[in-house]
């Protein structure tokens, strides 16, 4: 039998020493001085838990008790802000972690997606002309178009002219 067995099977043998394993573990505590120490210490703490008495409760418990059920029965509800208040307070957390690894999540996304650029609007410029200067400045361009059209125009025209001066020749 090794040591962390033997450990293992010390309370065993302390609360049934009839137990089948008894033997075993009786014979490796002559043989293992540190395994024997720390079965006697565990021995030490049952003996002292033995000798230990609960104290007795007052005589008037039971009606004290009673009263203070009565009390908490007639006293009217907590608001949802008090309970908030002592859940908050006297929480261990565990009803929050869903929500706060939600939380998480959704800020790491927005996060990431601000510093990627991933947001998917289109990039807004900080020198955003009003609906009338976009308007005039699109005639600007159609104005330009048509001004570059004329001049094709008029490039091909001389040529027609000229076709037809040399037809009449």
């Amino acid at each position: 039998m090794n040591c962390q067995h033997c450990r293992n099977s010390l309370p065993d043998l302390l609360l049934d020493a009839t137990a089948a394993s008894s033997a075993a573990t009786r014979a490796h505590l002559e043989s293992c001085a540190a395994c024997n120490e720390e079965f006697m210490a565990l021995q030490a703490t049952f003996d002292l838990l033995d000798e230990w008495h609960a104290p007795e409760p007052s005589p008037y418990f039971d009606q004290k008790l009673a009263v203070r059920l009565r009390e908490e029965q007639a006293a009217p509800a907590a608001g949802w802000f008090e309970r908030l208040r002592s859940r908050l307070l006297f929480n261990t957390g565990r009803q929050f972690r869903p929500a706060l690894v939600t939380a998480l999540a959704f800020v790491l996304v927005v996060g990431g997606g601000t510093i990627a650029d991933l947001s998917g609007f289109p990039p807004r410029s900080h020198d955003q002309a009003s609906a009338a200067i976009n308007d005039l400045q699109i005639l600007d361009k159609n104005e330009q178009a048509l001004q570059t059209m004329d001049q094709l125009l008029q490039d091909d025209n001389p040529n027609d002219d000229g076709d037809a001066s040399q037809s009449n020749i």
